[in-house]
C-alpha cells in the first residue's frame, strides 16, 4: 500500500504530461486528505485538477462511523468494495503524477522509510480512481491509488511488515497514459493493472522530514484497501 508520496512538480506536469497544472498550489509530500493534482478525462478533455488523497475524505465519513482509510484500492476487489465500486464501474480513471512514493522496509528489523521512483529520475504516473463530492463552496474531487499483489516483484516485495501481503501501486507506462484514461470497460482497464519492471525503478532509504502533529483518531481499515 502507499499512504505517502511526493507529488509531481508544477513544471513536470506541463513538460512530462503535457497538461496545464492546476492554479492552486500543493505540498511536495502528500498524505491522507492532502490536496494533490490528478489527471483525468472529462467530456473528451484531458485536464489536471486538485483532489484529496483518499477517495472517501475524512470529512465525509458520517459521525459515529470509525475512521477508515481509502488511499489504496485492491485491483482484485475494486469492483466489489463500496468505497471504490462506483468510481470503478463508471470508469472514473485517473493518472496521479508523482516524483516518488514511500514504503516501509523491515530488512533491518525495524521500519525504515524508502523512497521509490524511476531509475532515470523522471516523473511518473500511478493509476487511480477519482470521485466527485458536493461541498458547501462547490464541487471537489478525491482519489485513490490502485494496487496489485507484488509477491513476485524483486523490488516491491521488499516492503511492508514481515508476514503481510506484498502490494504495489500500479505505475502506468508513459506511452499508455492516454489509453488508460480512455478505457471503455472495466475489462479493458484491468489490462493496465500490472507490475512495473523493477529494472526501470530505483529505491533507497529516505528518512521522513518532520511533520506537523495531527489530532489522534482511532483508525480502521476499509476492507478494500491495500
Amino acid at each position: 500500500m502507499c499512504t505517502n508520496y511526493a507529488a509531481a512538480r508544477r513544471d513536470h506536469i506541463f513538460k512530462h504530461f503535457g497538461i496545464e497544472p492546476p492554479d492552486s498550489p500543493w505540498r511536495d509530500e502528500i498524505y491522507k486528505d492532502y490536496a494533490s493534482p490528478i489527471i483525468r478525462r472529462v467530456d473528451g478533455e484531458t485536464r489536471a485538477d486538485l483532489a484529496s488523497f483518499g477517495i472517501v475524505p475524512r470529512r465525509h465519513i458520517p459521525d459515529g462511523v470509525k475512521v477508515f482509510d481509502t488511499m489504496n484500492a485492491r485491483a482484485e476487489t475494486v469492483g466489489e468494495r463500496r468505497s471504490f465500486s462506483g468510481a470503478w464501474k463508471k470508469q472514473q480513471l485517473a493518472l496521479i503524477p508523482c516524483e516518488a512514493f514511500y514504503e516501509p522496509n523491515y530488512e533491518t528489523g525495524k521500519a525504515v522509510r524508502w523512497r521509490i521512483g524511476m531509475a532515470d529520475g523522471s516523473p511518473f504516473a500511478i493509476a487511480g480512481l477519482w470521485r466527485e463530492w458536493i461541498e458547501p463552496d462547490g464541487r471537489a474531487w478525491s482519489f485513490t491509488m490502485l494496487t496489485v499483489n507484488a509477491a513476485e516483484h524483486p523490488l516491491m516485495n521488499r516492503f511492508h511488515k514481515p508476514g503481510d501481503e506484498k502490494r504495489s501501486v500500479v505505475i502506468v507506462p508513459p506511452d499508455e497514459y492516454s489509453n488508460w484514461l480512455a478505457s471503455r470497460s472495466t475489462d479493458e482497464a484491468r489490462s493496465f493493472l500490472n507490475l512495473f519492471p523493477a529494472s526501470a525503478m530505483h529505491a533507497e532509504a529516505k528518512p521522513a522530514p518532520p511533520r506537523a502533529a495531527k489530532p489522534k483518531a482511532t483508525q480502521a481499515e476499509d476492507p478494500g484497501e491495500h
